[in-house]
């Protein structure tokens, strides 16, 4: 079986960073996306994903906007896409727009290995922290 791949869409390097590297860590490989007006290129480029990981608040396209884009895709409807942010308190809003899962910023190194598994087996999470 081929390692499991993410996508990864923050502005934030020194997030993006650390989230591919607790992906590495659970021998994860990422594709890191710094500009969500990439989405099309990016998704045309990509054979296979299987966990797409948005940060709500971006320039240019935000999560909610990238999360539509994405479920327009037959390729990518399936994927599993999880908001990570700080703002917490949108994760209502993650919920009714058809977010698939939400982890807040910043990420827990002891409990995203486990999110993490439960997310790749189809599970749902929400956890605020």
């Amino acid at each position: 079986m081929s390692q499991p791949h993410a996508l990864i869409f923050d502005d934030n390097l020194k997030n993006l960073n650390v989230l591919a590297r607790l992906l590495a860590e659970q021998s994860v490989g990422s594709t890191p996306v710094m500009n969500s007006r990439m989405i099309d290129s990016i998704l045309d480029s990509i054979d296979s994903i299987d966990v797409i990981f948005l940060d709500l608040e971006m320039p240019g396209l935000n999560g909610f906007d990238v999360l539509e884009k994405l479920k327009t895709s037959p390729r990518f409807e399936h994927v599993p896409v999880v908001a990570y942010t700080v703002h917490v308190s949108e994760i209502n809003e993650a919920r009714r727009r058809g977010f698939h899962s939400f982890i807040g910023k910043p990420l827990d190194p002891d409990k995203f290995p486990g999110q993490l598994a439960r997310i790749l087996r189809g599970e749902q999470v929400w956890a605020t922290a």
